[in-house]
């Protein structure tokens, strides 16, 4: 199939030129409705798949209890869920390249809705952790093909409203997890947590199912690439050795920690090798030759890093260096999310207008100014010290998500604009994963406390300092990153 003019393929149903076959003007009214109810269908999706991962926490002494198990058994509750997405993410997105990205959303939204009615079902605890994980692949489903869709239900000049609406949505699913499994766990019992999303699901399928466009149809005669089974094995056990490395053992590092990692160590290698062999790849190894992905890549890890700081850092500091209460704590860590939600949709438009290269060097340079005034001003400044350098960090992180998901996504063919989301959806992962475990050992070794949950405050304040520079090199790593993606991409099409 030939491309268009935007070096885009066309994609049969509302995807298709307009004046097509089929088709509406562009400027129709039914169209522009058509691009809207799209969006909302993606939007839910994407606020599903969030949700998901920050209601069930709220649950877990409830489940402990209800099915007489330790934390460490209950906590594959969460595990299962984020396990299944780290894993899978990449593989769905290029499946939906391959086989066709509406029915494999459809697939997918189907399952997430299914898997959650099983987990509110559950006789048993490791019932519900299995269904946990099929509900885990579900969300990997959408959160892979719900941008790779952006490109093809929004014009390319709105394609950063389209991101900054599903960072807006994603971002209030994760700040409303919380709140709403505690009023749900409260108000009836932690079946509720799951059975919400039951109805939501249902709604989410019927708008997908009407407003998506239809998956391109081949050219006949052409051959279907391969989908690429031995990569995805490696990949996924790669990815669950670095994940399970990175969050078992309870904030210490042991010898099964390093057996696994030393385990995802060998698996990249072998993935590697795999990968330079097969016909048809799950990831090109010469996709990482484009500089403004791969730096986009990097960057979105990095930055994903440092915002996992914020919520790891974030409860001690409100509680132990400033004395806050729980409900306190509650209100004051709901700030950044909360930002993010707000921003994310102004953000996109902004990209939109001023370009989102441009737009990805301004978040990244508030967020410098964000750590870096966390890591300067005085635990005397009180709450306003700390919430104010917060809200400036995720004004920049709302700026910086819209405008690289933009970025990246921008010239991706359409046969490969899943496994690219997948790519970038798997980086941030990567780095939320990675934050936990390595900005809380900063945290820690900073304290210089046996348990920071007692340590005194001015122990606790110059952990939040010392962790916050670390934050603010770690941005300006990703800067220079960026800077050096940009600077490299200009001399390749010099030299073309």
């Amino acid at each position: 199939m030939k491309p268009d003019a935007e070096g885009r393929h066309a994609a049969g149903g509302n995807t298709a030129r307009p004046g097509g076959p089929g088709t509406a003007p562009a400027g129709r009214p039914e169209r522009t409705t058509s691009v809207r109810w799209a969006l909302a269908g993606l939007s839910l999706s994407m606020l599903l798949s969030s949700l998901g991962t920050s209601i069930a926490n709220v649950a877990l002494p409830t489940l402990a209890q209800a099915f007489g198990a330790s934390f460490q058994q209950v906590q594959w509750v969460v595990l299962a869920y984020l396990l299944a997405i780290t894993t899978l993410i990449v593989s769905v997105g290029r499946l939906g390249d391959l086989f066709g990205r509406r029915r494999l959303l459809l697939a997918g939204i189907l399952l997430f809705t299914v898997a959650s009615v099983l987990c509110g079902l559950a006789p048993t605890l490791w019932l519900l952790i299995a269904a946990r994980a099929a509900q885990g692949l579900g969300a990997a489903v959408m959160m892979a093909l719900t941008m790779a869709f952006v490109g093809e239900t929004v014009p390319k000049a709105r394609t950063g409203s389209g991101m900054g609406l599903l960072g807006t949505t994603s971002a209030i699913g994760t700040a409303l997890g919380p709140s709403l499994g505690g009023v749900l766990v409260a108000g009836l019992d932690w079946r509720a947590v799951f059975l919400v999303n039951a109805p939501l699901g249902v709604v989410t399928l019927l708008l997908a199912h009407r407003h998506l466009p239809q998956d391109r149809v081949r050219e006949p005669g052409r051959d279907r690439a391969r989908f690429d089974h031995v990569g995805t094995v490696l990949l996924a056990l790669t990815l669950a050795a670095y994940a399970l490395a990175m969050t078992l053992g309870g904030g210490s590092f042991g010898a099964l920690n390093a057996t696994l990692l030393v385990a995802a160590a060998l698996g990249v290698g072998l993935f590697v090798r795999a990968e330079s062999r097969a016909s048809s790849p799950l990831i090109s190894l010469a996709t990482f030759r484009d500089p403004l992905l791969g730096a986009g890549l990097v960057t979105s890890a990095l930055v994903s890093t440092v915002m996992m700081a914020t919520l790891v850092v974030g409860p001690f500091h409100l509680s132990r260096a400033l004395g806050l209460d729980e409900a306190r704590v509650g209100l004051a860590l709901s700030v950044g999310p909360l930002v993010v939600a707000l921003a994310s949709a102004p953000a996109g438009r902004i990209a939109d207008r001023w370009g989102a290269p441009r737009m990805t060097l301004v978040g990244l340079g508030a967020m410098v100014a964000g750590t870096l005034a966390l890591a300067l001003l005085p635990r005397t400044l009180g709450v306003v010290g700390y919430l104010a350098p917060i809200v400036v960090t995720t004004l920049g992180y709302a700026v910086f998500q819209t405008a690289n998901n933009t970025s990246v996504m921008a010239d991706v063919p359409a046969d490969r604009r899943g496994v690219v989301s997948g790519m970038l959806n798997l980086s941030r992962n990567l780095g939320l994963v990675t934050g936990a475990s390595a900005m809380g050992a900063v945290f820690a070794l900073a304290s210089s406390a046996a348990d920071v949950a007692t340590a005194d405050p001015g122990a606790v304040a110059t952990g939040t300092r010392i962790t916050f520079a670390v934050a603010a090199t770690l941005i300006v790593v990703a800067l220079t990153v960026t800077a050096a993606g940009r600077a490299r991409a200009r001399h390749v099409a010099h030299l073309l």
